[in-house]
């Protein structure tokens, strides 16, 4: 019982620091272009 007390406050502290961490890379717009460098590399390049 006393491994319940030092466990489930650890598991949610680090839940909110991942919580915390995603909100933050969704913000700064991490997740905003998902599809273009995927595609980038499928383009030729221009010939100077």
């Amino acid at each position: 019982m006393s491994a319940v007390f030092f466990l489930l406050p650890t598991a949610v502290a680090l839940g909110a620091v991942f919580v915390i961490l995603f909100l933050r890379a969704a913000r700064d717009g991490q997740f905003d272009d998902l599809d273009d460098p995927a595609v980038r590399i499928l383009h030729d390049d221009k010939v100077p």
